[in-house]
């Protein structure tokens, strides 16, 4: 299965130029022309990396990279016109893999994307496979049934911690302390609502995996076989 590069740039030019030589060069590229709607198009495409324009209306790439640094590990490499060396170290900060400056040529793009993926493959991947639920906890991405899934950070640590205990019987008390490492501002019925959301992200084919205990908690079911 070919690799998704995702590109968040508002020069529509550069874009669609960035898109052709990844294509090219055997890779499916989508792209987006704002922040607001990089950041969407990255929850739902769950792409194995992106390319991200720091200068872009909506949200900015800092923004961008800062939002997505909360909920994945996806490789990111910035992009900017700027060429101070505060301007590059703010985007590094932010949690980017790599920094172009433009102008650039678009086969060192394509080359730094290769090297990055090569070194994010190269780490040791933890994977959790439940059934036609796979989650790679190295790169924090979920696939059901083969189709990425998108999980904020904390609905990735409650699934986790379901993975780890298969059929068992979790209390709120004990999710709070395996996924949240007590690090909870909210009541412990707060969490509900948390496993809420995850349950609708995880809903496939009819199939629910976790499970409501009234009086006493939740189970993630396991079939086996």
């Amino acid at each position: 299965m070919s690799q998704t590069i995702l590109i968040i740039e508002d020069d529509r030019r550069i874009a669609n130029w960035m898109k052709i030589y990844f294509q090219r060069a055997g890779f499916n590229a989508e792209v987006a022309h704002d922040g607001g709607a990089g950041l969407a198009a990255a929850r739902s495409l769950a792409p194995d990396l992106i390319i991200l324009d720091l200068m872009l209306p909506r949200l900015d790439g800092i923004a961008v990279c800062n939002t997505l640094r909360r909920e994945s590990d996806v490789p990111i490499i910035m992009l900017t016109a700027r060429e101070t060396h505060a301007e590059r170290i703010k985007g590094l900060e932010s949690g980017a893999d790599d920094y172009i400056v433009k102008p650039f040529n678009p086969d060192e793009v394509v080359a730094r994307a290769k090297a990055v993926l090569r070194r994010v493959e190269g780490e040791v991947q933890q994977v959790l496979t439940c059934g036609d639920i796979s989650l790679n906890i190295t790169t924090r991405r979920l696939t059901i049934s083969e189709r990425p899934v998108s999980l904020s950070q904390t609905q990735f640590a409650l699934l986790v911690a379901f993975m780890r205990h298969p059929n068992q019987i979790l209390t709120r008390e004990q999710l709070i302390t395996l996924a949240l490492d007590n690090d909870f501002d909210g009541f412990d019925r707060a969490i509900d609502n948390h496993i809420l959301r995850l349950r609708k992200q995880l809903a496939s084919g009819g199939h629910q995996p976790i499970q409501t205990v009234y009086g006493t908690g939740y189970r993630f079911v396991v079939e086996e076989g």
